[in-house]
């Protein structure tokens, strides 16, 4: 089985850190608005981010340490810009 931690932008611009084992099913309870979550009144969302993991805990830690970065940090794991996640991490400043 795969697992899958991902970033949603929501219509407000905020950003929902989550962790799934099926993308599909997952974004269309996000889409439906019908699930008690973050999103539900932030629709629509977009999928801007994800990656797959080996297990679920995997998958789950890394929502959990992504879901404490500062916007900034989490733009740049959107971005794929590893040199400002890195600056960011060890606080040097630019």
């Amino acid at each position: 089985m795969r697992f899958q931690a991902y970033i949603l932008k929501c219509s407000d611009g905020s950003y929902y850190t989550g962790h799934t084992d099926n993308m599909e099913q997952r974004l269309s309870q996000h889409h439906s608005g019908k699930i008690d979550s973050y999103t539900a009144t932030r629709l629509p969302v977009k999928l801007v981010w994800a990656q797959n993991f080996h297990s679920r805990d995997a998958a789950f830690r890394a929502e959990r340490k992504i879901k404490g970065w500062s916007r900034k940090k989490m733009e740049a794991l959107i971005a794929g810009d590893w040199d400002t996640i890195i600056k960011l991490s060890s606080g040097i400043k630019n």
